[in-house]
C-alpha cells in the first residue's frame, strides 16, 4: 500500500495541473495575474475569480463578448496594490474603470499593449510616476481620466496621437510642463478637457481655439501657465466656459466670442490680467492695480494662502472633495411643507443679524455650507443681465450649483437698510418661492446668493426656448399644476403679514421651474435692493415707466411697499391697468399679472398677439373671441389638443383668467379665492 502512494501522489498533481491548463482561458489567466498584485480586496470584490470556470466572463466586474474579456469594471472596492501589466495582454479590452481605490505605484507600460482599449478610469487614486510614451498606441481611445493620484512629469507628445479623444481628465495631479505641441489641431472630437489643478507651465496653446466640440467648462485653472491669454480661444463655442483663475497669465483679456461676456471669476487670480470685466484698466505707463476680483475683496480680507503656488495640498483637497452629505452640498433637506401660510414672528422679521460684518459672506440659513472662499473660487456662468444687475449660474467645487445676482456698485451708506429688507426677504420660505439663502455686501459689490432652479422658467416653457425650433410642449395637467403652485406661493405672499406684501412684477420669466418642474417665484423685493444699491429704472417701451422714483428713496422694511418692486422693473404686457396711476402697490396688481399669465397657459400665446398688420393685447383677442362665439379649439394652445377630454377643466380655468383679469381692481377675486377655485378644479381632474 505505501509502495504506490507516491504513484497517486503523481497521478493527483498530474491530472491537476492538466485541469488548471485546460479550465481557464489565456483572458482568465491574465486576470488571475492582476488578481495576485491587489494586495488588500476588503469587500470581497475579486473572491469569484478563480481556476474552475473555463473564462472569466461570469467574474464580478468582467464583461466579455465572444468569450474574450472587454471591460474590466472595478470601481470604490478600496482595493489596494498595482496596476498590473498582465491588462495589456487582454487583446480584445475596451474598457478599463478603475475608479475611487487605493492602487499606487506607476502605470506600467505594457498596459498600453491593449491597443483596442477605449476607455481608460483611474480617478481617485494613488497612482504616482509619469504618463509612458506608450500611450500614443491607443488609437481609439476615447475616455482618458487620471485626476485625484499623484502623477507627474510633462504629457508625454505621443498623446496626440490619440486622436479619437473625447474626454481628458487630469485634473488633482503634478503634471507639469507644456501641454503638447499641436494639441488643439490633433485632438479635435474632445468634448471634456480638464487639467486643473497641476503645475503645467508656458504659454496656452493658441490652437486650443480649434477644439469645435468642447461642452461644459475648460478647466485650466489652478496650473502656471504664463503669457497671454490667446484671442483665438475666443473662437470655441459660445457656451463653454473657460476658468482660467489661479495662472500666471498677463496682459489684456481678449473680448471676443466665448471669452465676452464672462464674470471675472473665470480670471481672478492672474494680478497680471487687465481690462474687462476686471476694473485695473490696461495701461503701458503704469503698473497694474490689484485686479478685481468676484466679489470684491477690501484689502483686511483674511485670504486664505493656498499650498503649492496657488493649487490646494493633496492632504487638504481630498476630504473637501470626497464629502457628499447634505451639509456639503449646502443645505438640509426639508420636511413635509405644510399648506397653511407660514408668518413671519415679528422680532425675527425687524431684528438683522446681530454679528453681521460688511465685506463678507452673511447665511440667512443655519444649514449654509459654503463660504466667500469656496464662492470665489467657483466656476460662474453669466445666466443674462437686466436692469437690476447680473445673474450668474455658479458651481462650487463640491457640486453645489447656486445662483447669484450681482447688484450695483453704490449705496455705500445704506448697509442697514440694506441689510434689513435682505434679511426680511431670507425669512421668505415656501415651496413656491425662491430661497434666498446668503447675500455679500461691500462698497463695490453686492450679491445675492439662491438656490439655482435647474429646469429654466416658465416663458421658456410656454413657447420655447429662442433659437430652438422644436420643444417639447406642457401637457394640460402640468400647466395646471404649475398654476396652482404659482398661486400658493402669491397666497402665502400676500397673507404672510398684516403687511400685505406685493410681488409686483409677476411674469412667466421669472418664475422658474424645478427639479420636478415644480414652480418657484423668483425676484420678489428686487426692486427694492436695487434701488438701495444703485440700481437704475429699466427703460421700456423707449420711456421710462416710472415717473416718481424718488418714492423708492425712503422706508424701512416695515414701510407698506417695502417688499415691492418698484414699477420702474414691471413689465407692461403684464401691468395692471391702474399701476401707472396708483403709487400704493396693490395685491390686485398681482392678480392681474397672474390672470395674464393663465391665459397665456391656456392660448400658448403672447401678451401681444398679431391679427393681421396690427397688434392687439391678449386680453382684448380673448374678449373679442368670446363676442364672436369662437369655438374653443380657436382659442386653446394647439398643442392642448391631446387634452381635449379636458374641456371642462380648460373652461373653468379661463373664467378664473377672465375674473383676474377686469379692469377693476375691486371686480379682481383675491388670491386666496383663486388658489381655492383652482384647487377644485385639479380636484375634478383626480
Amino acid at each position: 500500500m505505501l509502495a504506490i502512494l507516491p504513484v497517486l501522489i503523481l497521478l493527483f498533481c498530474s491530472s491537476h495541473s492538466i485541469v488548471v491548463v485546460s479550465s481557464l482561458n489565456d483572458d482568465g489567466v491574465a486576470l488571475l495575474s492582476f488578481k495576485q498584485s491587489v494586495k488588500d480586496d476588503p469587500a470581497g470584490a475579486l473572491s469569484s475569480w478563480n481556476y474552475s470556470d473555463e473564462t472569466p466572463c461570469s467574474w464580478n466586474g468582467i464583461t466579455c463578448k465572444e468569450q474574450r474579456v472587454i471591460s474590466v469594471s472595478i470601481p470604490k472596492k478600496k482595493l489596494s496594490g498595482s496596476v498590473s501589466s498582465s491588462l495589456g495582454s487582454l487583446s480584445e479590452l475596451r474598457h478599463v474603470n478603475l475608479r475611487s481605490n487605493n492602487f499606487s505605484g506607476s502605470l506600467p507600460s505594457e498596459l498600453f499593449k491593449a491597443q483596442r482599449l477605449q476607455s481608460l478610469v483611474l480617478y481617485g487614486n494613488s497612482l504616482s510616476g509619469t504618463l509612458t510614451f506608450e500611450v500614443g498606441n491607443l488609437k481609439y481611445l476615447q475616455t482618458l481620466d487620471l485626476s485625484l493620484n499623484f502623477f507627474n512629469g510633462s504629457l508625454p507628445s505621443s498623446l496626440i496621437q490619440c486622436k479619437r479623444l473625447r474626454n481628458l481628465v487630469l485634473s488633482h495631479n503634478n503634471f507639469s510642463g507644456s501641454l503638447p505641441d499641436r494639441f488643439g489641431k490633433n485632438l479635435a472630437f474632445l468634448e471634456k478637457l480638464d487639467v486643473s489643478y497641476n503645475e503645467f507651465g508656458g504659454s496656452i496653446p493658441g490652437d486650443l481655439g480649434n477644439l469645435a466640440n468642447l461642452q461644459g467648462t475648460v478647466d485650466l485653472s489652478h496650473n502656471m501657465f504664463n503669457g497671454s491669454i490667446p484671442s483665438s480661444l475666443g473662437n470655441l463655442p459660445e457656451n463653454v466656459y473657460i476658468d482660467l483663475t489661479y495662472n500666471k497669465l498677463t496682459g489684456p483679456i481678449p473680448q471676443n466670442g466665448a471669452l465676452a461676456n464672462r464674470g471675472p471669476t473665470a480670471f481672478i487670480g492672474n494680478p497680471g490680467l487687465c481690462g474687462p470685466p476686471l476694473k485695473n484698466l490696461c495701461s503701458s505707463d503704469s503698473e497694474a492695480s490689484p485686479p478685481f476680483s468676484f466679489p470684491y475683496l477690501p484689502n483686511s480680507y483674511p485670504h486664505q494662502d493656498v499650498v503649492g503656488g496657488g493649487r490646494l495640498s493633496k492632504a487638504a483637497g481630498l476630504p473637501l472633495l470626497w464629502r457628499r452629505d447634505d451639509h456639503a452640498y449646502g443645505f438640509k433637506k426639508g420636511g413635509k411643507v405644510r399648506k397653511e401660510c407660514l408668518c413671519f414672528i415679528k422680532d425675527e422679521l425687524e431684528t438683522p443679524s446681530e454679528n453681521a460684518e460688511q465685506y463678507d459672506l452673511v447665511p440667512l440659513d443655519e444649514e449654509v455650507g459654503f463660504d466667500l472662499d469656496e464662492l470665489l473660487k467657483a466656476s460662474a456662468f453669466v445666466l443674462g443681465k437686466s436692469g437690476f444687475g447680473i445673474m450668474y449660474k455658479v458651481v462650487l467645487d463640491d457640486g453645489l450649483t447656486l445662483a447669484v445676482r450681482r447688484l450695483g456698485e453704490g449705496g455705500s451708506q445704506r448697509f442697514k437698510e440694506f441689510q434689513t429688507e435682505v434679511e426680511a426677504i431670507g425669512k421668505l420660505r415656501h415651496e413656491n418661492i425662491v430661497t434666498l439663502r446668503a447675500y455679500y455686501w461691500s462698497v463695490d459689490e453686492k450679491l445675492l446668493i439662491y438656490d439655482f432652479i435647474p429646469n429654466g422658467n416658465l416663458a421658456a416653457a410656454i413657447h420655447g426656448k429662442s433659437g430652438l425650433a422644436t420643444f417639447t410642449p406642457l401637457p394640460w395637467s402640468l400647466r395646471l399644476k404649475i398654476m396652482e403652485g404659482v398661486s400658493r406661493g402669491l397666497v402665502y405672499l400676500h397673507e404672510c403679514s398684516p403687511k400685505k406684501y406685493v410681488h409686483g412684477d409677476l411674469k412667466p420669466s421669472n418664475i422658474l421651474l424645478g427639479h420636478d418642474m415644480e414652480p418657484k417665484i423668483s425676484d420678489f423685493g428686487i426692486g427694492r435692493l436695487a434701488n438701495i444699491t444703485g440700481g437704475s429704472p429699466t427703460v421700456q417701451s423707449g420711456r421710462m415707466v416710472s415717473e416718481k422714483p424718488q418714492q423708492w428713496q425712503q422706508g424701512t422694511a416695515a414701510s407698506e411697499a417695502a417688499m415691492f418692486s418698484p414699477v420702474a422693473s414691471f413689465s407692461p404686457n403684464y401691468q395692471a391697468p391702474e399701476a401707472l396711476k396708483v403709487a400704493k402697490p396693490s395685491q390686485k396688481w398681482d392678480v392681474y399679472s397672474y390672470g395674464i399669465i393663465l391665459l397665456e397657459m391656456i392660448t400658448g400665446r403672447m401678451p401681444l398677439v398679431q391679427v393681421g398688420n396690427s397688434e392687439m393685447d391678449l386680453i382684448q383677442w380673448m374678449q373679442q373671441r368670446i363676442k364672436e362665439k369662437k369655438p374653443l379649439a380657436d382659442i386653446l394652445d394647439p398643442y392642448l389638443v391631446q387634452d381635449a377630454d379636458k374641456e371642462e377643466e380648460m373652461i373653468a380655468v379661463l373664467n378664473i383668467a377672465m375674473a383676474c383679469t377686469q379692469s377693476s381692481p375691486d371686480a379682481r377675486p383675491s388670491m386666496r379665492h383663486v388658489s381655492d377655485a383652482l384647487e377644485r378644479v385639479s380636484s375634478s381632474l383626480d
